[in-house]
């Protein structure tokens, strides 16, 4: 990549730096994005998904096609840093590098515009929603894999610690399957002074969320991964008040599908059973999504990809018990996703913290790293 276009897509980085936008209000995102595609003469469908983009470039007679995908939302944080392009908007930033992902994406289109020795089709998928707000399924919804050709999907996300420029591919699972559950004990009010009246949800939570901690150390074989952890306890509204019910949240990782039903299963049965212990029952509420899990030929590609690009590759990684709504487009077409190295972390720089931020320095590699993936998919006999 020329100084010229680095210098460029760093100034684009630092915009959207500045303008960050939550899941489902990335307006002035699509909109920034959709002035640089056409800048760069790179067509565009606005408003999958939501505030979602898809551009397209087909070159030559082939009939391969590739996606390649970036997000472009931010989170509800606070900023910390003290940067000239600090974000603009009170409690939102970019903490988790998608500023950069959409940047590098923007890279790469301008790479393969001008590169003519390619030939087949490439979807530039830029995806709204990605914290949470299930931007991958409502593109799905609208029916991106029909309108828009492409046999494999390919995407990254910065990972702060790794050697900067270095490309991380996973054999099979990159991220965990994210879950979310709120467990609500039903008591019986009563005065704190005479308990015996009462059926006390606050006893019954506490020895509830003890148990919970048996799954992964009683339930999950040692050689699988899971996470349960509970992040929110509720209940009682005064000193000497038993309260009628008490709720806990909290969220499950897995990387198996096996494994999350086994999880699940005993978290139903404890809760139940924990509540008829103390006479009350329990109401119990799951959400998940799905693990990130690249496909073996896919891989091949995202590692060839990485050579061909001049960037160092690693194999050796563990998975991340972290989640990524990319998942939802694996599920629908074989695929790879890996993490390229922002470099060194730097105190309260991991993702998700406030003072996080995206390497503009790796902006070259991940943008090289995007349109080299989609020629070697382009190129590939995989079928």
């Amino acid at each position: 990549m020329d100084r010229d276009l680095h210098e460029t897509l760093t100034a684009w980085r630092h915009h959207l730096h500045a303008h960050p936008e939550l899941g489902r209000h990335e307006q002035a995102t699509s909109a920034f994005v959709q002035a640089r595609l056409a800048e760069l003469g790179v067509p565009f469908t606005p408003g999958i998904g939501g505030h979602g983009i898809v551009a397209t470039l087909t070159r030559g007679g082939s009939e391969r096609s590739v996606g390649l995908r970036a997000d472009m939302d931010a989170l509800p944080i606070l900023e910390a840093n003290d940067l000239p392009y600090n974000s603009q908007t009170p409690g939102v930033m970019h903490a988790c590098g998608h500023d950069g992902h959409t940047t590098a994406l923007l890279g790469a289109a301008a790479l393969l515009k001008g590169d003519p020795s390619w030939s087949g089709t490439v979807q530039l998928i830029f995806q709204p929603a990605e914290e949470g707000a299930g931007g991958a399924k409502a593109m799905l919804d609208d029916g991106i894999l029909e309108r828009f050709a492409m046999q494999r999907i390919f995407a990254l996300h910065n990972w702060p610690g790794l050697e900067a420029g270095t490309v991380a591919v996973h054999r099979g699972p990159v991220m965990s399957e994210p879950g979310r559950f709120k467990i609500t004990l039903h008591g019986k009010a009563g005065h704190g002074a005479l308990p015996e009246q009462a059926h006390d949800p606050i006893v019954a939570t506490g020895h509830l969320i003890v148990a919970l901690q048996t799954i992964v150390a009683r339930n999950v074989d040692p050689m699988e991964s899971a996470v349960v952890s509970i992040g929110q306890v509720h209940g009682g509204t005064a000193a000497n008040q038993i309260p009628s019910s008490v709720f806990i949240e909290g969220t499950f990782r897995t990387f198996v599908p096996a494994v999350r039903d086994r999880l699940l299963a005993r978290l139903r049965t404890i809760a139940d059973h924990v509540a008829a212990t103390f006479e009350m029952t329990a109401e119990i509420e799951i959400m998940h999504g799905s693990a990130t899990v690249n496909t073996p030929a896919e891989e091949e590609m995202a590692a060839a990809a990485g050579q061909a690009a001049g960037l160092t590759v690693r194999r050796d990684l563990k998975p991340s018990t972290t989640g990524e709504d990319f998942a939802h487009f694996l599920e629908k077409r074989p695929g790879c996703y890996i993490w390229m190295g922002n470099g060194p972390t730097a105190p309260n720089g991991e993702l998700h913290n406030n003072r996080y931020d995206f390497n503009d320095a790796i902006l070259p590699a991940a943008s090289g790293w995007l349109a080299a993936v989609a020629k070697q998919a382009l190129a590939s006999n995989a079928p």
